[in-house]
């Protein structure tokens, strides 16, 4: 005997495999963009670092609301992965400048987010204000987004605090670990940093 799932459910089930290859295809392209962009695989790495906090704040939001995870709740996480990405290469991006500056990295470190905690804030605020009436009020035909609005904004927000609490503290713990495989096998791991 076997259980044969037909129609709508097997819709979905094909659609959410549809999704989890955009997902994979999606972050491989950000990664080889991030790559060439910073001429590296280490900050690459380190941005991206970054996506699972928002499928965090995903789930907590769906929990909060008492919203299941439909296809509609990936849809958001697939777009809210670019959001953070943008987030967390704003944040390394000026710790890098920094460090070429003459910065030690401690002190690089904290200066950025210092001085960016203000823009990533603002932007992440304002786009989850954004998606709020979808979040809260959506009713009749635009209550169908209402998964995807909430992946979005409460991805965000809990994204958010992630990035600039716990990113500068991998980052420099990616870093420390970049030093010892420069130390320990140089041609492979130390072309620029």
């Amino acid at each position: 005997y076997g259980l044969v799932f037909l129609g709508e459910k097997k819709e979905v089930n094909e659609s959410m495999l549809d999704m989890l290859r955009a997902l994979v295809i999606a972050l491989t392209v950000i990664f080889f963009i991030l790559a060439v962009l910073f001429r590296s695989l280490f900050e690459p790495f380190v941005v991206m670092f970054a996506i699972p906090f928002g499928f965090i704040g995903v789930v907590a939001g769906h929990l909060l609301l008492g919203e299941n995870l439909q296809f509609l709740s990936m849809l958001g996480f697939l777009a809210l992965s670019g959001i953070v990405v943008n987030d967390s290469l704003i944040l390394i991006e000026f710790m890098k400048r920094m460090r070429k500056q003459g910065w030690s990295r401690l002190d690089a470190v904290v200066e950025a987010g210092r001085v960016r905690m203000r823009p990533i804030v603002l932007t992440s605020i304002t786009t989850f204000l954004g998606v709020s009436p979808l979040i809260f009020f959506a009713t009749g035909q635009a209550a169908f987004l209402s998964p995807m609005a909430i992946s979005l904004g409460f991805g965000l927000l809990f994204a958010t605090v992630l990035i600039l609490l716990a990113l500068p503290c991998f980052y420099l713990v990616a870093d420390d670990l970049h030093d010892y495989c420069c130390r320990q096998y140089r041609k492979v791991f130390c072309q620029t940093k």
